[in-house]
């Protein structure tokens, strides 16, 4: 059987840990930044690490990567 291809946008948008959590950005940073307090920008910056019910989803198309 030939291999699995994984989906680009997961390649560029998601990184695996070696326990096999995901880490993913914080949501909510493109633009309407005036409307954001300042504790809701500050807690928002760098990466997160994906909730359980969405971490199948993202798994779905990235085969190897667990």
């Amino acid at each position: 059987m030939s291999k699995l291809k994984t989906k680009g946008g997961v390649k560029k948008r998601f990184r695996f840990t070696a326990s096999g959590k995901i880490k993913c950005g914080q949501a909510g940073k493109r633009h309407n930044m005036r409307k954001r307090s300042n504790s809701m920008i500050r807690k928002a910056r760098g990466t997160t690490i994906m909730k359980t019910c969405d971490e199948n989803i993202v798994k779905k198309y990235a085969p190897y990567n667990r």
